[in-house]
């Protein structure tokens, strides 16, 4: 994003922030999270997610109690800890999956609530629009699973944990055109969501360059209940692959009604960032569908074993990889306030900033100059409803 873009961006921000700061407030307050507590040094976070609306299958989403669940195992397990420093208190706010939503959310956690740092929101179209709240606030915001683009190069104060796209697909794409051998292969992409266009021009970049045709490229938009018609326009063409660029709540979608068509399981949908929510929601559809993502429950990462029995103790499941960016996204705030020794926003901001080759159970974790994450992707395949190293 150009200078110019990002001064714009910022100012139509700032007008919505002044225009909502005299309205009904429009985030909920999920109630029961947390009670002020009385402890010496809490650490006040927000977490901003879309308890509501199109982002969303109502308050039992798996996808979203499991996100939630990497928060709080993060903050049980550091509230826990007999050498704690200080009591972490989480405020969640929902953004009802809308852009008012999660500036609203944003500015009663920074004004009202008097928030350390933020945590969210989950989605790289909410992101594009709350990143410059924080920023105009000199705020520090970490997004855990956005995944689009340039969106940290929106200020000094905003970083991202989840790999974004020009990270994960170039590498993911060439390891698996290498073992499957694809030459022909077709793109379905959300023509709305921000994620997914970029995601669709990585792959447009990334294929040619390596040979692959690309016989077709099929749009539509967020949550559109019948994908049948443009299923069938690729299936005509016979891919070796089908590439996918579409938000979790839109993948599940794809695998079904894909095998619903007649794709064959012998031609495998790539889907990055996926997680193994939407892989149990696909069911057996889902079989075969490899994606390129950030985290696996079979890693030797550090802590990564302990993490995963820990969290199944906790909760009856397995972590998802929204629970491991969750869960990271709370450790590397905590660390740069124990760096910073301060609740200073601009002290954490430097020691954020700072992070490098930091032991998570992603790997080892650095922040490049823009704020966006650095660490090694991994690619995965989908069997029997779980997922397998590719």
């Amino acid at each position: 994003m150009n200078p110019i873009s990002k001064i714009c961006l910022l100012f139509i921000s700032t007008a919505l922030i002044v225009g909502l700061c005299g309205c009904e407030e429009l985030a909920t307050h999920l109630s029961g999270i947390e009670t002020p507590g009385t402890v010496r040094d809490e650490l006040l976070i927000g977490v901003v997610m879309p308890l509501s609306g199109d982002f969303v299958d109502g308050p039992d989403d798996p996808a979203l109690v499991r996100y939630l669940n990497g928060f709080y195992f993060a903050r049980d397990e550091i509230n826990s800890a007999q050498d704690a420093a200080r009591h972490i208190r989480f405020i969640v706010e929902d953004n009802q999956s809308t852009p008012e939503g999660a500036i609203a959310a944003y500015n009663k956690l920074i004004h009202e609530d008097g928030v350390v740092a933020l945590l969210g929101p989950a989605t790289s179209t909410l992101t594009e629009i709350a990143f410059p709240v924080a920023e105009a606030n000199r705020i520090v915001a970490i997004a855990p699973t956005s995944a689009s683009q340039g969106l940290s190069a929106l200020g000094d104060f905003v970083f991202r944990v989840n790999l974004t796209v020009d990270k994960v697909i170039p590498r993911g794409v060439q390891l698996t055109q290498e073992r499957l051998g694809y030459q022909k292969v077709a793109i379905i992409a959300d023509s709305l969501d921000l994620y997914s266009r970029s995601a669709h021009a990585v792959y447009s970049e990334t294929l040619p360059a390596l040979g692959v045709e690309v016989l077709s490229t099929e749009t539509f938009t967020t949550r559109d209940a019948d994908l049948r018609p443009q299923l069938t326009r690729i299936w005509d063409l016979k891919p070796e692959a089908i590439l996918v660029a579409a938000n979790t709540f839109d993948q599940p979608t794809v695998l079904v009604q894909g095998r619903e068509v007649g794709i064959p399981d012998d031609v495998p949908f790539i889907v990055p960032l996926m997680s193994v929510s939407e892989v149990q929601q696909a069911g057996a559809a889902a079989e075969g569908a490899i994606t390129f993502t950030v985290w696996t429950s079979t890693a030797d990462t550090p802590g990564n074993q302990v993490f995963v029995q820990d969290y199944i103790a906790a909760y009856g499941e397995p972590p998802s990889v929204f629970s491991a960016l969750a869960y990271t996204s709370v450790k590397l705030l905590v660390n740069a306030v124990s760096e910073a020794d301060s609740f200073d926003s601009h002290a954490i901001q430097e020691a954020l900033a700072a992070t490098s080759d930091y032991k998570t159970i992603l790997g080892s974790f650095s922040f490049d100059s823009v704020g966006d994450a650095v660490y090694d992707p991994v690619i995965l395949i989908a069997h029997d409803g779980e997922f397998q190293t590719f």
